[in-house]
C-alpha cells in the first residue's frame, strides 16, 4: 500500500518511490532536453524558516544593515536571543530524553534481576521524568515557533546594487524603447475612446460584482483574449518557456511559500474553507517545487501560465478608480523560473528581455527601471519594473515586474536540488515576472493606437489572432 502522505504533483506522471514517499514527477516530459530517465524528485521532510539563522549568528551587523536599507529597525539581537532560548530548550529536552532512556534501561535490568524494590523506585523516576520531558518539549516547540514567526515576518534583503530609496520617485531608469506618439488631438484614456465605450461595461460589472470589475464584450473581449494568446505563443515558441495550466485556488502553505502569508493575507481573497484565490500564478508555478529535492539536471525550469488573478486591493483605496487599470479580477501571463544559485543573475536579465520583447512586438513605448529599496516587494532581492507609456494619462505605468528572490521563497518552500557532483542538497533560486499583465496591455494598445475618429489601430503582431483585422472602427467592429 502506498504511504498515506502520498503527494500528487500532476496527473499522468511516473511515480518515484523514495525515502518512504511516493512523489509524482512534476511536469514529466516538459523541457525534455533537460529531463533524464533517472531524474528523481524527493519530498522534503520539514519546512524551513525563510532566513538562515546561522547566517544571522555569523553576520548580525550585515543582517541589520540589510534591514536598515529597507527602512526597518535592527532585528538580529532579538532573533539571536530567541535562537539561544530555542537551542537551550532543545538541549534540555534532549538531555531529559537521554536521562529517561537511561532510567528505563536501569529499570529493565532491575526487573530482569528480580530486584522489585529497585524496579519500583526507577519506574517512579521514569514517570517523574516523563512529565518533565513533556514540559521541556513543549518549551522547545514554543521557542522554535516564536523564532520561526519572527523570521517569516521579515522581508527579503536587497542585493547590494539595489538603489537606496523611499518610494517610486527614487527608482532608477535603466533604458527606454520607442517614441511616444504625437497625436493631432488630445488623446483619451482607454475607457473614453468611442470604439471602446459600448464594449467595456463598468455599470453592469458593478451590478454583478461591485466596484473594480469590468464586463468586456465584442471586439474588446476578443482583443483582450488575442493579447494573452499572443503572449503565450511568443513565450513558448521564441523564449523557450513551458506553458502550464494551474488551479486558481491554493492552500495556506502555498501562499506562505511565495510570501503572501503571513503578512499580506488582507490583499487576497480567502474562501470559506480557508483556501485562497491566487493573486498571481506566481503562487502556483513557484510552488511546483515546494517540498522537493530535484536533481541538478532538472534545472533550470522556465514556466509560463495565463491565469485569472484576484486581489482585494486593500491598500489602494481611491487609487485608479476610473477604467480597468486596477481591478479585483484580472488576467496575467506569468513567468516563473527555478534555477541554480549561479544562474539566477543571468536569468533575471533573460526574463526582463522576454517581457520587453512582447512590448516591442506590440509597438508600445516603454521604459525599464530598477526599483529602489523602499519600492520593492516583500520577497524580492532585486526588481526590474517595465513601465508602458499611456498617452491618455500622459505617463508611464507599470506593466511588468521581474523579480529575483534568491533562496527566500525556496527556504519557505524547502525546495532544493541535489548537486551532480554530490554533496548536501542546496536551495534553488526562484524568479518571477509578468509577461505581461493582459488588462494593462489592452489599455496600452487602445490608448497608443487610438485615432481621431474614435477608432483604434491595432499592432500587426495581433492580426493572426484577430482573423487578420488591423483596427477597430469607431462603431466598435474589427475590420
Amino acid at each position: 500500500m502506498p504511504p498515506s502522505n502520498y503527494i500528487s504533483a500532476f496527473h499522468n506522471a511516473s511515480c518515484h518511490w523514495t525515502e518512504g514517499f511516493a512523489v509524482k514527477q512534476p511536469l514529466s516530459g516538459l523541457n525534455s532536453h533537460r529531463d533524464t530517465a533517472n531524474s528523481r524528485h524527493h519530498l522534503s521532510q520539514r519546512a524551513v524558516p525563510v532566513h538562515d539563522i546561522r547566517f544571522i549568528r555569523d553576520n548580525p551587523n550585515e543582517f541589520d544593515d540589510g534591514l536598515k536599507r529597507l527602512g526597518m529597525p535592527p532585528a538580529a539581537s532579538e532573533l539571536l536571543a530567541l535562537d539561544m532560548e530555542r537551542r537551550q530548550a532543545i538541549a534540555d529536552a534532549e538531555a531529559a530524553q537521554a536521562h529517561r532512556k537511561s532510567l528505563s534501561r536501569a529499570a529493565g535490568a532491575a526487573k530482569s534481576s528480580g530486584d522489585e524494590d529497585e524496579f519500583d523506585r526507577l519506574r517512579g523516576l521514569v514517570a517523574e521524568n516523563r512529565d518533565q520531558l513533556a514540559a521541556l518539549e513543549s518549551q522547545s516547540s514554543g521557542a522554535s515557533e516564536a523564532l520561526d514567526a519572527q523570521l517569516l515576518a521579515l522581508p527579503n534583503l536587497p542585493y547590494p546594487d539595489v538603489p537606496a530609496g523611499v518610494d517610486e520617485t527614487d527608482n532608477v531608469e535603466l533604458r527606454r524603447w520607442g517614441e511616444a506618439r504625437e497625436f493631432p488631438f488630445a488623446p483619451r484614456e482607454h475607457f473614453e475612446i468611442t470604439a471602446v465605450q459600448s464594449a467595456m461595461d463598468f455599470v453592469t460589472a458593478s451590478k454583478l460584482s461591485g466596484s473594480r470589475f469590468v464586463v468586456l464584450s465584442g471586439s474588446i473581449a476578443r482583443l483582450h483574449r488575442a493579447l494573452a494568446q499572443f503572449m503565450l505563443e511568443t513565450h513558448i515558441a521564441k523564449h523557450g518557456l513551458t506553458e502550464v495550466w494551474t488551479p486558481v485556488i491554493v492552500r495556506d502553505a502555498m501562499m506562505l511559500g511565495t510570501g503572501q502569508l503571513p503578512k499580506f493575507g488582507g490583499d487576497s481573497y480567502r474562501l470559506e474553507n480557508g483556501d485562497w484565490l491566487i493573486p498571481t500564478a506566481e503562487v502556483t508555478l513557484t510552488n511546483i517545487v515546494n517540498g522537493l529535492i530535484v536533481d541538478e539536471d532538472y534545472l533550470p525550469r522556465r514556466y509560463c501560465a495565463w491565469s485569472q488573478c484576484f486581489r482585494s486591493e486593500a491598500g489602494a483605496a481611491g487609487k485608479d478608480t476610473a477604467g480597468m487599470l486596477r481591478q479585483h479580477q484580472f488576467e496575467k501571463v506569468e513567468m516563473v523560473s527555478v534555477t541554480r544559485p549561479d544562474e539566477s543573475e543571468d536569468e533575471q536579465q533573460r526574463m526582463t528581455k522576454c517581457a520587453e520583447a512582447i512590448l516591442e512586438a506590440l509597438e508600445l513605448p516603454y521604459r525599464t527601471v530598477m526599483l529602489c529599496t523602499g519600492d520593492m516587494g516583500f520577497g524580492a532581492k532585486r526588481t526590474f519594473d517595465i513601465e508602458v507609456w499611456l498617452p491618455g494619462q500622459n505617463k508611464f505605468r507599470e506593466i511588468s515586474s521581474i523579480s529575483t528572490c534568491g533562496d527566500f521563497q525556496a527556504r519557505r518552500m524547502n525546495a532544493r536540488y541535489r548537486p551532480s557532483a554530490g554533496g548536501t542538497p542546496r536551495y534553488v533560486h526562484t524568479l518571477n515576472g509578468s509577461g505581461l499583465a493582459v488588462g494593462r496591455s489592452l489599455i496600452a494598445v487602445l490608448e497608443n493606437g487610438q485615432c481621431e475618429d474614435g477608432g483604434v489601430r491595432l499592432p500587426e503582431a495581433l492580426a493572426p489572432y484577430l482573423g487578420g483585422a488591423s483596427q477597430i472602427n469607431s462603431d466598435g467592429a474589427l475590420v
